[in-house]
């Protein structure tokens, strides 16, 4: 693509990146077929190539967002599909984000919009708060219909209610800093405690502590260390995103620094893709650069730390398993095959999802912020999990679960969903998942 950017544009580093990435595409289109809100919508401006020409517009004529271009850059998921398809290399995920911190920036969104983003932003990072917030929520949730006729921000409050957890809000035994040490060790790693996950399902991360630790792993998870910056990035809201990467790399680094580490694993895939890059994110800045890039060097995927250690099935059950492969997973980390053949070893029968590639509509908390896209998007998720008659749901994400959970209990639908580790842990010796209860 042809660019027009003025000398004094480009000695700004990220608008230098957007115009090297603006450049990459060749308008061939491929990223239509797999984009999910184009395959919905049908409009062009919903489609990956159709955002790039909104962005370099905007870009190119220093202009602020406008109610249109900004319409479109929130209908995108980020699932990163795109990336997967293009043939070009277009670094999608790198110019939307680049493009929301410029809408964050210029465009004033309507009160109730913003009202709703700053909730979202002071509450989900912040693991206390969420907890507390959930407890409202599930007081609240029976009058979510009622909800649903307000003016305005009905559909969205609604929406977030229905997601809102109608069980009991637990905690782990694990949870909270600590260092979990193995009979014999082998290896010692950082587990990224995180926060929303934190909340709505403690028992990943215990399961994964548990499993780690039965297989010679010492796992530590440092004082200071939360949120990864990934729920506020994706609003577009910068500064606030490097704040909780440095907070993070300064945790994990002063933990490295002290005793060591072999890797920093991370349970939720959509965190996993933002903590890999927090060595882009932070490539400007003197202070954080080389620290950033090193952490981000030592991130990984529960699964593809795993894959390293000789795992022996104890419990094979011959259960068919549909692994929902999240966006942030397969399109983002790009790992694909690693945790169904993880699962595969484990005793369990594996089953692709029909339309494996196309965004749940959980994305985040795009799931509240875009409701009717979001459940359009989730009905069809269900329906091709459906088609393998699955036993059990297997995923690598917290907010794949809680949308996938939602779909399926609006269905009446009783199979459960549970994180991939859980079931890893429980054939290997563990105690079967709460989930499978």
């Amino acid at each position: 693509m042809q660019t027009s950017f003025t000398s004094a544009q480009l000695a700004d580093s990220a608008m230098q990146t957007s115009e090297k990435i603006l450049r990459t595409c060749v308008h061939c289109g491929f990223c239509t077929a797999t984009c999910p809100t184009y395959l919905l919508l049908g409009d062009e401006l919903d489609s990956p190539r159709g955002r790039i020409y909104l962005i370099k517009d905007m870009f190119e004529n220093d202009r602020p967002a406008t109610p249109e271009i900004v319409q479109h850059l929130d209908r995108c998921l980020s699932c990163l599909s795109c990336m997967t398809t293009c043939p070009s290399g277009v670094h999608y995920m790198h110019l939307i984000d680049h493009a929301r911190a410029h809408v964050e920036q210029t465009y004033k969104r309507p009160w109730h919009d913003r009202m709703l983003r700053s909730v979202l932003a002071a509450l989900l990072p912040y693991p206390g708060r969420f907890r507390l917030a959930l407890l409202g929520a599930k007081l609240a949730k029976p009058l979510a219909p009622l909800f649903g006729h307000l003016p305005v921000i009905g559909g969205r409050m609604k929406a977030m209610l229905a997601l809102a957890p109608s069980g009991p809000i637990g905690r782990s035994a694990l949870e909270g800093p600590g260092v979990h040490s193995p009979v014999s060790r082998r290896g010692r790693v950082i587990l990224m405690s995180g926060c929303a996950q934190t909340v709505l399902d403690p028992a990943i991360n215990a399961a994964t502590i548990r499993m780690l630790t039965r297989h010679g792993i010492e796992v530590v998870i440092p004082e200071g260390e939360g949120c990864c910056g990934a729920l506020v990035h994706h609003m577009g809201k910068e500064h606030d995103a490097h704040d909780f990467a440095r907070r993070q790399i300064a945790a994990w680094t002063a933990e490295i620094d002290a005793r060591g580490a072999d890797a920093i694993l991370i349970t939720a895939s959509g965190c996993g893709t933002t903590v890999k890059d927090y060595g882009f994110m932070l490539r400007d800045d003197p202070v954080w650069a080389a620290r950033a890039a090193r952490v981000s060097a030592l991130a990984k995927d529960v699964t593809e730390y795993l894959a390293t250690l000789d795992l022996k099935p104890a419990i094979p059950t011959g259960q068919v398993v549909a692994y929902h492969s999240a966006c942030s997973m397969q399109h983002g980390q790009k790992i694909t095959d690693v945790p169904k053949k993880l699962l595969a070893a484990a005793g369990f029968k594996v089953r692709d999802v029909p339309e494996g590639h196309i965004c749940c509509g959980s994305a985040g908390v795009y799931n509240i912020l875009q409701p009717e896209i979001a459940g359009a998007l989730r009905e069809r998720k269900v329906t091709n999990i459906g088609k393998v008659r699955p036993d059990i749901i297997a995923a690598g994400n917290i907010g794949c679960m809680t949308q996938i959970a939602k779909g399926l209990a609006d269905r009446g639908d009783a199979t459960p969903i549970v994180h991939t580790v859980e079931l890893i842990d429980w054939a290997t010796g563990g105690p079967k998942p709460e989930g499978l209860a």
